[in-house]
C-alpha cells in the first residue's frame, strides 16, 4: 500500500474467506460503520447476531494494529471505511437415496474494515 506524506494515518485490517452470508455479515457493518472505538464495542457485544463475533474481533485487532504500530490512542478511533465483499463458494456433495448426490453451498465472505483517528 503506498501512502502520501500527507495522507491521515490510518489502520486496516482484513479478513478473508469468513464462513458467513455476505448479506449477513453487511447487516452488523451497517450498524458501526462512521461510529467511534469505544460506541462500536458496545454496539457489537450487544447484537444478538453470530455475525458480531467475527465483526468484533475484527475491530480488536485493526485498534491493537493502530495503538501498536502507529502509536494512535484508541479512543480517538472512529470507524471510516466498513465494507463486506463476496468470497469463495465452498461446494460439497451430500450423498442421497439411489446413489445421487446433493450440492451443498457454503457461501464465505471478506471483510475489511479502516480505522482513522478523528
Amino acid at each position: 500500500m503506498i501512502k502520501n506524506e500527507n495522507s491521515d494515518r490510518e489502520a486496516n485490517v482484513l479478513a478473508q474467506h469468513i464462513c458467513m452470508s455476505v448479506f449477513k455479515a453487511r447487516r452488523v457493518i451497517d450498524q458501526i460503520r462512521g461510529r467511534s472505538y469505544e460506541e462500536t464495542l458496545m454496539i457489537l457485544e450487544l447484537m444478538p447476531y453470530r455475525a458480531s463475533y467475527p465483526i468484533l474481533k475484527l475491530v480488536y485487532s485493526a485498534a491493537a494494529n493502530a495503538s501498536h504500530n502507529m502509536g494512535l490512542n484508541e479512543a480517538d478511533l472512529f470507524i471510516s471505511k466498513a465494507e463486506v465483499n463476496r468470497g469463495a463458494i465452498v461446494k460439497k456433495l451430500r450423498p442421497r437415496a439411489r446413489g445421487r448426490s446433493y450440492m451443498i453451498k457454503k457461501t464465505t465472505c471478506h471483510i475489511k474494515i479502516l480505522l482513522k483517528e478523528k
